[in-house]
């Protein structure tokens, strides 16, 4: 019997319930570990030092009837389809942690990749000499993810963040304020990196939105159904924003300056050739771990 307000379970038997009903969804592999968290999230409301460590090894506790009703509820949300990280708030990225609502896409392990080449670069920049304090600009900063991310591992860097969306803006100067680097990114919202004038920068970099439309009931449904789609979709073939800002970033660059962006499946060859196109040499791509090509390089001239 599913456990209701009036009838507080164990730990371990909501577990089993919970992990029952999760398992019949689109993503029956996580579905223990999907109910561990929200588990975790109904209790810490009322003891935030709960941990999973602790609810591991308190299997036979009984849980109040107000979380039990809270997990159920969090429960059928996600199953639903809801992402976990927007049930809970929170999202882990580069060992930060960051909130998230629906007005921000939820940063991916792969985006990672996209910063730790940025980290190695400007690291690079400021060893040569030449540039102590390397200008790096996000565009499209969503929940700020990689512009707090790189003034949290480059502590020497400007960083600038730009972002269309009032709302991701708001959460995306939370977010920095939450991990200690406030003072540290500039926020300007408008559109790519027309808020930043004829400033000029060392390095541009971009997880811009890249999906084509024609796949969107391919997606699965928390992307599909949650996600904000102007963060997902960029024409009927997922270049329309790589289009505009490949040029932008060109003419905003230092000669020697380098643009790196996230790409999806199959685009390798379509952003390769728009970087070339665009001014662009010195192309290169880096795989992710499923060796799937996930991010460009290029460098102006």
């Amino acid at each position: 019997m599913q456990p209701t307000p009036t009838d507080p379970g164990t730990i371990r038997a909501l577990l089993a319930e919970a992990e029952r009903t999760l398992a019949a969804g689109p993503h029956a592999d996580r579905a223990r570990r999907d109910a561990e968290t929200l588990l975790l999230h109904a209790m810490r409301r009322r003891a935030p030092d709960r941990n999973l460590a602790w609810l591991i090894a308190h299997g036979d506790d009984t849980v109040a009837a107000e979380a039990t009703s809270d997990f159920c509820a969090l429960t059928e949300r996600r199953s639903a389809g809801e992402p976990v990280q927007y049930i809970t708030g929170e999202a882990e990225f580069y060992g930060l942690t960051f909130e998230v609502n629906r007005d921000v896409l939820i940063p991916r392990p792969e985006t990672e990749l996209l910063v730790e080449k940025a980290i190695e670069l400007a690291q690079k920049l400021r060893q040569s000499g030449m540039i102590p304090d390397p200008r790096i600009v996000d565009v499209g900063t969503g929940s700020g993810a990689i512009a707090v991310a790189l003034a949290h591992e480059l502590p020497f860097g400007q960083i600038t963040a730009t972002e269309i969306s009032p709302a991701a803006l708001a959460v995306a100067k939370a977010n920095a304020a939450r991990n200690g680097v406030a003072d540290r990114v500039r926020f300007l919202e408008g559109d790519l990196l027309n808020p930043v004038g004829r400033g000029q920068f060392d390095l541009v970099i971009s997880n811009p939105p890249y999906v084509p439309e024609r796949d969107c009931d391919s997606l699965p449904v928390e992307v599909r159904n949650y996600e904000p789609a102007q963060a997902l979709f960029a024409g009927e073939d997922g270049l329309a924003i790589y289009r505009r800002l490949l040029p932008q970033a060109f003419s905003v660059l230092i000669a020697g300056g380098i643009l790196l962006v996230e790409i999806g499946y199959g685009q390798r060859a379509p952003v390769e050739s728009l970087l070339s196109n665009a001014g662009f040499r010195g192309i290169e791509f880096t795989e992710d771990l499923q060796k799937i090509p996930r991010v460009a390089a290029a460098r102006k001239p």
